[in-house]
């Protein structure tokens, strides 16, 4: 019985800390939401960044989700209005009318492949309209101003990053454009389609033991760090859509 109010007790305290962890995490990005400007990739300044702002939804989104699967008290109003605003505000200064398309910052005409993110966190559909161009533009080719090439995907289109040398390919974003395509096909079967095509074609870029590094250069070479956990999350996360959806 003693072990068991052991127990008891030390689930009410994690439980507790749980709730101070995630409120002070929200509270200090409540105060930096409306301003959150860093994007790792890119060291040439400050922006209004759309991929930082999409994650800075999905904290507060899974914030108010874990609130509610685990009974902590928060302040969800709050949490919620935050959410929302942010939403809106991606909405309307996020997406380029002519490019038709969600860019790299607020005010520029510079497409990101981060922003493929968005259907796999759940912030917009895979076939909402404002996405469904988007993916089409990041499916262009680099010279017509998109950002695939051979199947392969670009972080980035234009721009400087502060750093020197040339950019590969980033293999995190060609495994969120395989996932993208594969939610899509659910409704648009040629999507389907091209996804299984280009998740069959990454295949090949792996090594003699399937692992894969951070980039992809032009000679097909492996580049940056290696191996990349974040790579083959995204890998996994692909190859379990893209088998769920085809049955």
């Amino acid at each position: 019985r003693e072990r068991i109010e052991r127990e008891r007790e030390a689930a009410r305290g994690d439980a507790e800390n749980e709730k101070r962890r995630l409120a002070s995490l929200l509270q200090d990005l409540e105060e930096d939401a409306s301003t959150y400007n860093r994007l790792q990739e890119v060291r040439s300044g400050q922006q209004q960044f759309v991929y930082s702002k999409i994650m800075c939804w999905v904290a507060f989104d899974r914030g108010l989700r874990l609130a509610d699967r685990r009974s902590l008290p928060a302040p969800r109003a709050l949490w919620m209005r935050v959410r929302d605003e942010i939403y809106e505000d991606i909405q309307s200064k996020g997406y380029n009318e002519q490019v038709k398309a969600y860019t790299i910052h607020y005010g520029s005409d510079k497409l990101d492949a981060g922003i493929l993110i968005a259907p796999l966190v759940f912030f917009i559909s895979p076939n909402d309209n404002r996405f469904v161009s988007t993916l089409e533009a990041i499916m262009r080719k680099p010279k017509d101003g998109g950002l695939l090439c051979n199947s392969l995907v670009y972080r980035y289109s234009g721009g400087d990053d502060g750093l020197e040398g040339e950019e590969g390919t980033f293999n995190i974003c060609t495994f969120w454009l395989i996932e993208a395509l594969t939610r899509a096909g659910a409704k648009d079967p040629s999507k389907l389609a091209q996804a299984r095509l280009m998740f069959e074609e990454m295949l090949t870029y792996s090594n003699h033991v399937g692992l894969y590094s951070e980039e992809i250069g032009s000679a097909g070479q492996s580049l940056g760090n290696y191996p990349q956990a974040f790579t083959h999350l995204s890998l996994i996360s692909a190859a379990f859509n893209l088998d769920r959806t085809m049955g």
